[in-house]
């Protein structure tokens, strides 16, 4: 199996990822690992003797976090982000991993890599983390803003089987987010949407809230790109100001130190339930390729699990599967 790594994309590149990228070279010996990157920037941090399935494919260029990403996937075709996507369409490589510009993997993925034939647009899909500890998917966070209800439709079959064969979830339940539980609430996308994914071969559990979601009430949740991104962003902005409020709680005085002593193994446990590092990244589905986006502030721990979940994604045959689930649907 071949998978390529953005080198030079993310907060920490290129050290998180070549980190992430050494420690699964190790863990994985089948897996062959290419870092896209600038080489007097990489090649000193993999070191004179790298594990011998971990590669540099030196590239010249690579996209910014503040380019315009339609205009800068056409001006540096030289760049890792189209490296990585055409590598993954040519079939040079496996799958494509990058924690760098967002809307420049998703155009290159669109317009590189390219859609599925039976899908309109593609979804990007993160794993929320909720309580049980278990994560669920959502789709779509922002890849899609304008989505129709054929869209969630797809989204739906889509991440049903992502959640079964990547995320080793029996029976996925899919939920679509909504302002209620109950049938017929909600806009016209939502209403329209519900009528179509409940026909769909999923275990389709109905309307879901906002506020159900850290208790796992789905495994698979579907919202259009805007809505999901607003969610996405809120939710994120929410557990870093409670776990800052908490820091400054616990180290207020001598009494709260001793009490956070006390809690810390608690805590530890509960913050890494809540730590996006631990569930990877977020692919991109719809497209013809395993192509995944990590956090933008990935570690080296975030890169290797981003990995892990890639490797799945292809050993699990997850784009096939869709292909054909799709087709089947479609002859009726």
């Amino acid at each position: 199996m071949r998978i390529a790594l953005d080198a030079m994309g993310g907060d920490h590149a290129p050290g998180a990822v070549v980190e992430g990228s050494l420690k699964a070279a190790e863990e994985w010996p089948d897996a062959e690992l290419y870092l896209l990157g600038h080489e007097p920037l990489v090649r000193p941090l993999i070191g004179s003797q790298p594990p011998t399935n971990l590669h540099l494919q030196v590239v010249e260029e690579w996209i910014e976090a503040d380019e315009e990403p339609v205009r800068a996937i056409r001006r540096k075709k030289g760049s890792s982000i189209v490296v990585g996507c055409r590598m993954v369409k040519e079939g040079e490589m496996d799958a494509f991993i990058s924690a760098g510009n967002t809307g420049a993997l998703m155009a290159a993925g669109t317009m590189v890599t390219g859609r599925l034939s039976a899908i309109d647009r593609p979804a990007l899909s993160p794993v929320f983390p909720t309580l049980d500890g278990k994560g669920m998917l959502v789709l779509d966070v922002g890849a899609n803003p304008d989505a129709r209800p054929e869209h969630l439709k797809q989204y739906a079959l889509m991440g049903s089987l992502y959640a079964e064969k990547v995320m080793g979830q029996e029976k996925p339940r899919v939920g679509l987010l909504n302002i209620g539980t109950e049938e017929g609430k909600g806009n016209a996308l939502t209403k329209e949407a519900y009528e179509e994914i409940r026909r769909l071969p999923v275990h389709f559990v109905g309307n879901v809230e906002a506020r159900d979601i850290l208790h796992g009430v789905c495994d698979v949740l579907v919202s259009d790109g805007f809505t999901g991104n607003v969610l996405l962003k809120n939710t994120e902005g929410i557990a870093k100001g409670v776990f800052g409020r908490l820091k400054e709680e616990l180290t207020r005085n001598p009494l709260t130190k001793l009490a956070a002593a006390i809690l810390k193994p608690g805590l530890k446990r509960f913050a890494q339930d809540l730590d996006y590092k631990e569930h990877g990244g977020a692919p991109l589905l719809g497209l013809k390729g395993p192509v995944v986006k990590a956090h933008g502030s990935s570690d080296g721990r975030a890169v290797f699990n981003a990995i892990g979940q890639a490797r799945r994604f292809v050993e699990r045959g997850v784009i096939p599967g869709i292909s054909e689930e799709l087709q089947r649907l479609e002859r009726g």
